[in-house]
């Protein structure tokens, strides 16, 4: 009998969210009239909206009929390529720098497939867990090396409030993947200029290749913070961005994402890092859905993208909300500002219990910050993907049972 991918047994037993899930679920079955409140897994909740909505049901339409039948889009249709290009980029890259795919997530696994075994990982702590559990998958990582200190061959970069939720880039290690989030899950933390501009500068220096993760930049509001790497001088030389659909639009279900990999953008020994990934997508991928396609091109007409504003504008009222219900507690919180996330500390208290204690009090579901890194240890990862109505009384809730 074939034996088992020594590296799959060197995750830790459960990824994060079904664990969350799973103890949502024994909770539930103990306390059968509880009315739950979900603040933890980073899944939308709005309808998609009505202009947007009408392109996913065009492109429904449209393959019911001869002329509009279309079959595999491996790299994405040209014409959303050209859209993204135009509107997040200014029109910066070409069509066959931009793949489309079925979300951020996905992109992130298949580029360890790209990079192999061999190339070790950095990434921020806390961080999103599939920066980590799809590297060791890849073997790019051994088994977890004591209680609380993460995986072996793992760099982590700590981002706390010591260094204001920037890591330092000295801890990176030569020639290695630097995976980047802003605005990062879960702290809500945003990196400004400068410090993307030293972050560019550290990999160039290192030989290192930047996975920038951009999938929550259109909740940024400020407009001096960068919401792509590609703001950056230098970075095409350095950096990968992945970037999705699914919080600005809704898609979280329909799933539309896509890459962007510079054809400057080269392997030490000079070969093309893009002909590469396009042969995996090519390989492994035969395209997103074209009906989600037909959405996201809606999306990102001047009616779609004034539907994008409202969403992500009402989720960020969600968040001010638990903000502010948090802070009457006493706590320290970061996020909730240019990100849908709200990262409270809990000083000297250890997540899981906490989580608990929030859950069995006031029958709300969060995500605990250790689940993200040895640094979130004492945090609680609070997400604004709610209804209003379930926003305020989780508030309510909140600041009267804890």
């Amino acid at each position: 009998m074939i034996a088992r991918n020594p590296y799959i047994a060197n995750l830790k037993a459960g990824y994060l969210f079904p664990e969350i899930a799973k103890r949502r679920r024994e909770y539930a079955a103990s306390n059968p009239g509880a009315k739950i409140i979900s603040l933890g897994v980073g899944n939308t909740t709005e309808p998609i909206l009505p202009h947007t909505n009408a392109g996913l049901a065009e492109g429904a339409r449209k393959l019911g009929t001869a002329e509009g039948y279309s079959g595999y889009q491996d790299e994405g249709l040209a014409s959303l390529r050209e859209k993204i290009s135009s509107v997040f980029y200014s029109g910066k890259f070409a069509i066959d720098e931009i793949f489309i795919s079925d979300g951020a997530k996905c992109d992130i696994g298949r580029l360890q497939l790209l990079f192999g075994s061999g190339v070790k990982a950095a990434v921020q702590d806390p961080s999103y867990p599939v920066y980590v559990d799809g590297s060791v998958i890849a073997g790019a990582a051994g088994p977890v090396s004591a209680e609380g200190a993460g995986y072996s061959g793992i760099t982590y970069l700590p981002c706390t409030a010591q260094n204001g939720f920037f890591p330092d880039l000295d801890l990176i290690p030569q020639n290695c993947l630097i995976y980047f989030c802003s605005p990062n899950n879960p702290t809500g933390a945003v990196a400004n200029r400068g410090q993307l501009s030293a972050l560019v500068d550290a990999a160039i220096s290192k030989g290192c290749i930047i996975v920038f993760d951009a999938a929550y930049s259109e909740f940024i509001r400020d407009p001096e913070l960068p919401k792509s790497i590609y703001e950056i001088e230098k970075a095409v030389q350095c950096s990968i961005e992945v970037n999705s659909f699914s919080k600005p639009a809704g898609f979280t279900g329909v799933r539309l994402g896509w890459s962007v990999i510079p054809k400057a953008l080269k392997y030490s020994g000079g070969e093309s890092i893009n002909a590469d990934w396009g042969r995996i997508m090519g390989t492994i991928f035969n395209g997103a859905s074209n009906i989600a396609q037909a959405g996201g091109l809606a999306a990102l007409d001047d009616e779609g993208l004034k539907e994008m504003r409202e969403l992500t504008d009402f989720y960020l009222g969600n968040a001010r909300l638990i903000r502010d219900a948090l802070q009457k507690l006493g706590l320290n919180c970061i996020g909730g500002d240019n990100s849908p996330y709200i990262w409270a500390h809990f000083l000297g208290r250890d997540s899981w219990e906490v989580f608990s204690e929030i859950l069995e009090k006031c029958q709300i579901v969060t995500t605990p910050g250790a689940g993200f890194g040895p640094a979130g240890q004492g945090f609680i990862r609070f997400s604004a993907f709610g209804h209003r109505a379930d926003i305020e009384e989780a508030c309510v809730r909140l600041t009267s049972s804890l």
